[in-house]
């Protein structure tokens, strides 16, 4: 249910609502928040809940900015009390002014979902994230030892995270999240947990909330939830597929030839978008063999872009959990658009147009050297990145 700012002020009043949690993530995707009395939420929906981020990373130098909740994304945490409860907002990070700081990857996916439907299309997404569940130890310090040591699609007593996932499916559902599947992954104490699919925001703030719901249930069980690409040398690392598919809105037929051109856009690009959806070295330790071809298949799933005949959908199988959803799915509609506005073809299936990046390094390299990167991302988040648009320096910055 998407609430309205009125719905939101009843609903905090008599539902014993003590604290109102603003969320919003730094340019980098992790998740930070505020939290509010409810006799301040009048306030943060009128002008905003100040607070000053010289340590939010890509928000620093500002002086004040200011926190607005989006009223449609109230949600209550259930891990919290039921009497006093506790309830979370996403929220802008806006300027003095009023508008989105333009570090605020939540409002760039926006912008760009809005400029898809001005030009007749809706982009739907679904991602896929897989993560370790590891042993704390007597210091309630996470370790590398997994929680068991099944493989893929195995059954409990050998999945021994069968609980886990059924508690984190039963979570998201009272947050109004609909997984569609979970099972056991292939590297000891790996889970994987599916959604439906949903619109571009929505779904990005779904896969915010669900790295969120994971950790708090895995701490709760005494385990820590790792969504590292590469957590163990020797094992398969963790993905983020992202599955998105089109709804046309003008009569254009979205379900063939749009869907493969917004694909052929995407395939175009994916390599000046990597430093953004593999944004660690340790993405690079993750990445090989026919997932880092660029190409596409519709029987393989290995390869970096997956179309199944008839199913009307692509599945990108290079990002990994440690992107940021919202810059990701803005990067992907862009893309998807340019395709779609420039014609482009898909290569035939399985032919390699090129290779991804082998390295951060490359990556930003890529990044700089891209046209379609500058125009898609403002200069602040290119800098967060490591990415000095139009020089080789950003190949030999710093990952930080």
């Amino acid at each position: 249910m998407k609430y309205t700012k009125d719905e939101v002020l009843e609903y905090v009043r008599e539902e014993d609502v003590k604290f109102i949690r603003l969320a919003f993530c730094d340019v980098r995707g992790r998740q930070k928040n505020i939290s509010v009395m409810p006799d301040e939420l009048g306030r943060a929906f009128d002008g905003g809940i100040p607070f000053y981020p010289d340590a939010v990373p890509g928000y620093e130098g500002e002086g004040s900015l200011t926190l607005c909740p989006d009223p449609s994304t109230l949600s209550v945490l259930p891990w919290r009390p039921e009497h006093g409860r506790v309830v979370r907002m996403y929220s802008t990070v806006a300027l003095q002014s009023g508008k989105p700081h333009p570090a605020d990857t939540r409002s760039l996916l926006r912008e760009a979902a809005q400029d898809a439907e001005k030009k007749g299309f809706r982009f739907h997404f679904g991602a896929q994230q897989t993560f370790y569940l590891f042993r704390l130890d007597g210091d309630g310090q996470p370790t590398k030892i997994p929680y068991d040591h099944a493989g893929y699609m195995d059954l409990a007593p050998e999945d021994r995270g069968e609980n886990i996932r059924r508690e984190i499916c039963l979570t998201l559902e009272q947050m109004g999240i609909r997984p569609a599947s979970s099972h056991h992954e292939e590297g000891p104490g790996q889970n994987k947990i599916d959604f439906r699919f949903s619109d571009a925001l929505e779904a990005a703030d779904h896969a915010m909330t669900f790295q969120t719901v994971v950790r708090t249930a895995a701490y709760r069980n005494g385990l820590w939830a790792d969504f590292s690409p590469k957590p163990l040398p020797d094992c398969p690392g963790n993905g983020c597929h992202i599955n998105l598919s089109l709804e046309s809105l003008g009569g254009y037929t979205a379900r063939g030839e749009a869907l493969g051109a917004a694909a052929a856009g995407i395939l175009d690009g994916i390599a000046a978008m990597t430093a953004f959806l593999n944004p660690t070295e340790d993405s690079y330790k993750r990445l090989g063999g026919r997932r880092a071809g660029i190409a596409w298949s519709g029987t393989d799933r290995s390869r970096l872009l997956y179309m199944p005949a008839g199913a009307h959908r692509a599945e990108l199988r290079s990002p990994d959990p440690g992107t940021n959803p919202y810059l990701a799915f803005a990067l992907l509609v862009r893309a998807g658009l340019k395709g779609i506005e420039k014609g482009l073809a898909l290569p035939e299936e399985n032919e390699e147009t090129g290779k991804l990046p082998r390295t951060l390094s490359e990556a930003r390299t890529a990044a700089a050297q891209s046209a379609f990167i500058a125009e898609s991302l403002p200069q602040v988040v290119r800098e967060a990145y490591g990415v000095r648009q139009g020089t080789e320096a950003a190949g030999n910055q710093s990952e930080g």
